[in-house]
């Protein structure tokens, strides 16, 4: 049984634990689109945090005007302390624009929108609503960490389904260039990157004051730009990540607008910026080169387990999506994030505001 510390606190499911946890005092944010609309996997979410009876639910939506009011309809039916955010509204992009912070829509800018919201509450904690097999456990173990000393943390567990290994943006992409800018790097926020066993997980955990010091890339990018903020404002001793058990969700294909490649272009910025914010200087003219072979490594390791645990394994098809990916080791360019919302020029109040407004208009119009 395995239960080796990172740099990191790392906190292992050896018993199967429901820790007790500050539930009553937390904000659980859950980010929609339309595709999650009254899905089977996002009724579970909703239904597990209906007996959890968390302080404050935020669901940050993504969706066309066509379809709000039904979904509106859809979430309400639920009993939970609920606010809902239009995050694509009229008066949304209004008051957004009106403070130079309209631009590029994505999972990062609607948590952003959430994050102001539900640091009224003195936790909060992110998680997608794709989970197939959510239960109460996720919550209460991303607290946990919270209640004893820690002020960030993140899930971990792994992404192995019907005999094959998922996880392809983080084992492919992520841990292989991590790697290869540790190897010649002693920048510490490297090393901090490095000790995440899953750091592209998208449940995560923060104490209200940490969460409005987050300044979140408005699209991919939103779960290492996360990292990044914890080890400037967290560090290594007082983040933590903990096993989050058996986890399945929606597979993502590796070309298309929202598939795997756009991903790694966005991943793949926000990363790199981090590590030249904190002092690392890569050596971009032959880091992609560098990260390929790397990457290449990887597969053959990964090969090996599969094979080990009689796991069906595409060794051609990984090097190919290794190949892709080195597309999006550049230089970072214009730094786009959202500001943290304890400098921002507007407040919660004003996104709340018009998030009602924009969903009044919606349901007065059927």
């Amino acid at each position: 049984m395995e239960y080796v510390q990172e740099r990191v606190t790392t906190l292992h499911d050896l018993s199967d634990p429901v820790p007790d946890a500050p539930i009553d005092r937390a904000a659980v944010v859950v980010p929609m689109t339309e595709r999650e609309y009254a899905g089977l996997a996002a009724e579970r979410v909703l239904s597990t945090l209906e007996s959890l009876s968390p302080a404050r639910v935020v669901v940050p939506l993504r969706a066309p005007a066509e379809r709000v009011a039904s979904f509106v309809d859809w979430l309400t039916d639920f009993d939970l302390p609920l606010d809902v955010l239009w995050c694509d509204g009229p008066r949304m992009a209004e008051l957004l624009d009106a403070h130079g912070l309209d631009g590029e829509r994505g999972k990062g800018r609607d948590v952003w929108l959430a994050l102001g919201c539900a640091a009224r509450e003195e936790y909060v904690v992110v998680h997608d609503a794709d989970t197939k097999t959510y239960d109460e456990r996720y919550v209460t173990r991303l607290l946990f960490p919270l209640a004893h000393g820690h002020d960030f943390s993140k899930g971990y567990y792994a992404r192995v389904e019907d005999g094959k290994l998922y996880g392809r943006l983080f084992r492919l992409f992520y841990a292989p260039l991590v790697r290869t800018l540790a190897a010649e790097t002693d920048a510490p926020v490297v090393h901090f990157l490095e000790s995440f066993r899953y750091a592209l997980a998208g449940e995560f955990a923060t104490t209200s004051d940490l969460a409005t010091k987050l300044r979140l890339p408005r699209s991919w990018g939103l779960e290492v730009g996360t990292l990044g903020d914890a080890f400037t404002h967290a560090g290594f001793e007082r983040s933590a990540q903990v096993d989050l058990g058996a986890y399945e969700h929606d597979h993502r294909a590796v070309s298309g607008p929202t598939g795997l490649s756009d991903m790694s272009e966005s991943v793949g910025r926000t990363l790199l910026r981090t590590v030249v914010e904190h002092g690392g200087s890569p050596d971009f003219e032959t880091l992609a080169a560098r990260y390929r072979e790397t990457g290449y490594q990887f597969v053959e390791q990964y090969a090996a387990d599969a094979a080990f645990n009689g796991f069906d394994y595409d060794r051609a098809g990984e090097r190919k999506q290794v190949e892709t990916y080195a597309d999006a080791v550049v230089e970072p360019g214009e730094d786009t994030r959202l500001p943290a919302w304890r400098d921002a020029s507007l407040s919660p109040e004003d996104v709340m505001t018009a998030a009602r407004e924009d969903v009044a208009a919606i349901q007065e119009a059927r």
